[in-house]
This record gives C-alpha cells, sequence and structure tokens, in this order.
C-alpha cells in the first residue's frame, strides 16, 4: 500500500480527527481534508460525521465537494467508507430536512418512531450487536456477538435487500450496515467500538 492515502472528508460535520486518530495507528499515511484536489488523489476515502442530514448535504454542495466524491466512488471506484451521519448521506434521501442525498446505495433514511420502539429512548445510543446479513472482506473476523457504539436518530432502509451488510435490532431492525462493490457504510462508530471496530477500520485499509 505504499503510494497510497487515505482522505477522510471535512465537509464542517464533526467527529473527523477522532477518526484519524484511530487510523493513524494502523496506517500512517491518513489527512483530514475538504480540498478537492487531495480528494482526487485519494486512493480511499472515508465519509464521517455527526449532526443534520440536509446541514451535511448542504455543506458538501457549498464546499464543492460532490463532483469530486461521486467521481471517485462511481467512475473511479475507489473504497469508500461511511461512517454515522456519512452512511445516511450515502442513501437517496432523509426525512431528516427532506433532502435528496449522494445516492450511491439505493435506500432511504427515516426517523425512529417512538410508537413502535416500546419506550426505548431517542436517539439510539450506546452498545448494540449486528447481524452479519452478507459475506463481506470488511466484517473478516467479526460475528455476531460483537458490540459497536451507536448514537443515531434516524435508520436506513435499503431498496436492495443485497445491499444490507449487518443488521440491529432497536425495537425494529435496520441496516447498521450497508455496502454496494466499493462503497460501505456504517451507522455505529468503528472509531469508538474498541477492537470490534478496529478489525473493520484494518479491513477496510486492506480492501
Amino acid at each position: 500500500m505504499s503510494n497510497s492515502n487515505i482522505v477522510i472528508i471535512d465537509y464542517g460535520m464533526g467527529n473527523l480527527y477522532s477518526v484519524q486518530y484511530k487510523l493513524k495507528k494502523l496506517f500512517p499515511d491518513v489527512i483530514v481534508s475538504s480540498s478537492a484536489e487531495e480528494i482526487r488523489n485519494a486512493s480511499k476515502i472515508i465519509l464521517p460525521g455527526v449532526g443534520h442530514f440536509a446541514v451535511g448535504m448542504k455543506n458538501i454542495i457549498e464546499k464543492k465537494l460532490k463532483d469530486v466524491l461521486d467521481y471517485k466512488a462511481l467512475e473511479e471506484k475507489i473504497p469508500v467508507l461511511g461512517i454515522c451521519l456519512g452512511m445516511q448521506l450515502i442513501t437517496n434521501y432523509s426525512e431528516e430536512g427532506n433532502v435528496e442525498g449522494l445516492g450511491w446505495i439505493p435506500g432511504k433514511t427515516i426517523r425512529f418512531e417512538k410508537e413502535k420502539l416500546s419506550g426505548l429512548k431517542i436517539p439510539h445510543m450506546g452498545w448494540n450487536n449486528i447481524t452479519i446479513d452478507k459475506n463481506d472482506s470488511i466484517l473478516n473476523g467479526l460475528t455476531n456477538d460483537d458490540m459497536f457504539y451507536f448514537v443515531h436518530s434516524y435508520r436506513v432502509i435499503c431498496e436492495n435487500n443485497e445491499d444490507s451488510l449487518c443488521s440491529t435490532e432497536y425495537g425494529v431492525k435496520f441496516s447498521s450496515g450497508i455496502s454496494k462493490g466499493n462503497i460501505y457504510g456504517f451507522q455505529f462508530h468503528p472509531e469508538k467500538s474498541h477492537d470490534s471496530g478496529l478489525k473493520i477500520l484494518k479491513n477496510f485499509i486492506s480492501i
């Protein structure tokens, strides 16, 4: 993996440096950037983020990052990883602001409905496990017993079941991981999920 680099996209939506800190322990050539030129030269991209979907999309467009992100993900087909809000932005649409997303993986992002959660609190916050929906190298070494750290009020529904990488139960079942070709997303935070999360980051580096 010499002559390769990972760019963490800075579009003004937080938690970038905690992701960089974890990744640098595994792979030194990791930068945080909002530069289209640096993104264009990336061999892998991570789209993290916390906060409001509509604000995230607005920032991506205003920073003139959408075209270069689309090109890298859809034309050049480099490995891309969305985390938390970053995963939701990969879908077609969100109820959070009623706006279109990047649309890289067909699906929608909807709010947890309180009446279906049987007294569970929103946001879904804390540790929960996954059920692996399909075999993929990014999940190498993981099982359904692995626990991950979540903080979110909205959940992703994939249009195609085969794009659901793993699922989690919180009153309802939702896709906690999605993938299509070179594009991956996780609703939980690998960078906050101890050894299980580190396995995912290691696996992403080795793709």
